[in-house]
């Protein structure tokens, strides 16, 4: 089960994350006078999205990308301050998206987009967190999180892309994309398989550095089972979804269960807390395709009520929600919503020139 999964099984209508009209102008002055307001430091990153029903404004345009519209994307991400990305998947429906010994390919118009996007990195400096899925069916979490012979073959193609890519300074550690969510806990499943992915992860690259993304936040009970439950998490950054693109949460609402969350993080003293800020709104409510919400009205008052709680913001995402004016990498809507949020997202960030190096 994924994110938007979640919210069709709970009804979550489209009003939720609406606030009043008046409230927004107050929202935007008072925060963008706030200097402790961090930037985003990074993002999520694809191929294709994995779900085509929400993708189909950025997905036919990356998979024409050549190498040099690749490389164009990660200097241009670069270039807007992102550090991190974090790639979503290596593989669809079980099909690999680099040239792989042990599964067909899923052919793009680049032959090995994964090997240009780290050497475009390690130019620049961006860091990548590396998905080790989807070699199923990306909408049935469970079974790929359980299926002895998908955890076999998951790690098999660890092993192999540790040997292909590893060289890659820009090859900073792993995402374990099956996403868990907090009802009010974890399940023990989805520990013993976050574990089993550390324990890979570690062996074949010591100081990887290994990210999940869980969500629900507001069902967060972060009593002493859930701090028990952090502690024996072997995963080095939490980076909870704050829900507010899904409508899970209203604006304004994260603030109170991260406050609660990174309380909890510092008690089991483990993993780091981050946010994985959501920049996107549905196009028919609760589904369809995202689309890049406003920056003023919405997406600045998510950074302010997620600073003072997280080491960084990450966003989900990037990809086909923000476009630099003129990109020869274009990805997204025709009607260039992207390109606004890329405008207004960076004029905030060159007013506060705001740094964050932690």
């Amino acid at each position: 089960m994924n994110r938007r999964d979640f919210l069709q099984l709970m009804g979550v209508g489209s009003a939720a994350c609406l606030i009043p009209g008046e409230l927004q102008a107050s929202l935007f002055n008072s925060a963008t006078k706030s200097p402790n307001i961090k930037p985003i430091s990074g993002s999520w990153f694809e191929f294709q999205h994995c779900l085509p029903s929400e993708g189909k404004y950025w997905d036919p345009a990356l998979a024409k990308f050549t190498a040099e519209q690749w490389k164009e994307k990660i200097r241009e991400i670069s270039e807007i301050g992102f550090e991190y990305l974090v790639l979503q998947e290596i593989a669809q429906d079980g099909e690999a998206y680099y040239p792989s010994k042990l599964a067909p390919q899923r052919r793009l118009g680049c032959d090995d987009p994964f090997e240009v996007i780290l050497s475009a990195a390690d130019e620049v400096g961006i860091k990548f967190f590396v998905g080790n899925d989807f070699w199923g069916d990306c909408q049935k979490g469970d079974f790929l999180m359980s299926d002895p012979g998908i955890r076999k073959f998951r790690a098999k193609t660890m092993e192999e892309i540790t040997e292909k890519y590893g060289h890659h300074k820009s090859f900073y550690g792993w995402y374990f994309p099956n996403e868990s969510y907090l009802l009010p806990y974890f399940s023990d499943a989805f520990i013993d398989y976050m574990n089993d992915c550390s324990k890979t992860a570690k062996m074949l690259m010591p100081n990887s550095v290994n990210i999940i993304a869980p969500y629900n936040i507001k069902a967060e009970k972060c009593d002493d089972h859930f701090i028990k439950q952090l502690e024996r998490m072997n995963i080095d950054i939490i980076a909870y979804q704050d829900g507010v693109g899904v409508n899970s949460t209203r604006l304004g609402e994260p603030a109170k269960y991260f406050e609660n969350l990174h309380k909890a993080h510092q008690k089991a003293s483990r993993s780091r807390i981050w946010a994985d800020m959501e920049l996107f709104y549905f196009e028919e409510g609760t589904k369809g395709n995202l689309l890049p919400a406003d920056f003023e009205t919405r997406i600045l008052k998510q950074m302010e009520d997620l600073s003072p709680f997280v080491d960084k913001i990450l966003c989900y995402q990037y990809i086909g929600c923000m476009n630099k004016p003129g990109s020869k990498a274009y990805a997204g809507h025709e009607n260039q919503e992207s390109v606004r949020l890329y405008n207004q997202y960076k004029q905030w960030l060159d007013s506060n020139r705001v740094t964050d190096k932690k």
